[in-house]
């Protein structure tokens, strides 16, 4: 019969939200499967708790992956954990478990600490819809696409963030997606514990004077839902009409009417073609 995978959420800074359930299931399991050794080892010691630790992580995952597969279709037990937490959210966790689920092993989560969680619940933020975008590239150009396919998301937006890359995240932001409102959350549940809530531009200007120290999470207000349109399309085509009548060609005429009224650029185009 096969053993059973854990996913242990590890705390994202005080120890003290470490759960008495999550040690118990480190304890009871037979290896223990940790983003980086040499910091789960730290947290086992803390807890007193001695196990044999394996290594998995963005570079190994495929082999190690399908080791530990191996290992629990042997009916070994494995507690999955990351430097901090919860395993397969941003993680590559998330191959191990689409593995267990193929090979028909069972997966369970021991609940706790999530930064994404934890932010948006301080943020001042609307919480009832949102999105989780985890990191965004190194990549400038890569970056600023992203953001980019973003402009019209209209629910909460929370991003992680180096402290070396803040500045230009931030920057392209506020280029990209307009003056809006953001919670910077820094070291979240550690001793500097910090909630910015403010503007982007106003986060842009004060890292320009002040370095960024500490990881981030960054809680982004969705884009506003667009108002509708003063006037119909129907409308809209006899104005294209009028402006068309008085020379102005027809994609200037249907881009000036768009500006004007906030009818779709698209929509107005098609329909005075038809007309």
């Amino acid at each position: 019969m096969a053993g059973t995978l854990y996913l242990v959420a590890t705390p994202i800074g005080n120890l003290g939200d470490f759960s008495r359930r999550a040690v118990e299931t480190l304890q009871q399991s037979d290896f223990i499967a940790a983003e980086d050794t040499r910091v789960s080892v730290k947290l086992l010691n803390h807890f007193g708790i001695k196990k044999p630790l394996v290594s998995y992580h963005e570079h190994n995952r495929a082999a190690a992956g399908a080791a530990i597969v191996d290992r629990l279709l042997a009916g070994e037990t494995c507690a999955l954990v990351t430097d901090a937490g919860t395993p397969a959210i941003s993680d590559p966790g998330e191959d191990l478990v689409r593995l267990c689920a193929e090979n028909g092993i069972t997966v369970q989560s021991i609940p706790g600490c999530c930064a994404c969680i934890t932010a948006l619940a301080v943020s001042g933020l609307p919480t009832g819809r949102f999105t989780f975008e985890g990191f965004l590239s190194a990549n400038k150009k890569e970056r600023r696409t992203r953001l980019q396919e973003l402009v019209d998301e209209q629910r909460t937006m929370v991003f992680h963030e180096a402290p070396h890359k803040l500045r230009a995240t931030l920057a392209d932001m506020l280029e990209i997606l307009g003056d809006r409102s953001i919670a910077l959350c820094r070291e979240l549940t550690k001793l500097h514990e910090e909630t910015r809530r403010t503007t982007l531009s106003q986060a842009v200007e004060f890292y320009r004077d002040n370095e960024p120290r500490g990881e981030f999470v960054l809680v982004l207000g969705g884009a506003e839902k667009a108002s509708e349109p003063a006037v119909t399309l129907a409308q809209g085509v006899e104005m294209v009409q009028q402006l068309r009548q008085e020379g102005c060609r027809m994609k200037d005429a249907v881009r000036q009417v768009s500006t004007d009224t906030g009818l779709n650029k698209n929509e107005l185009y098609d329909a005075a073609l038809k007309a």
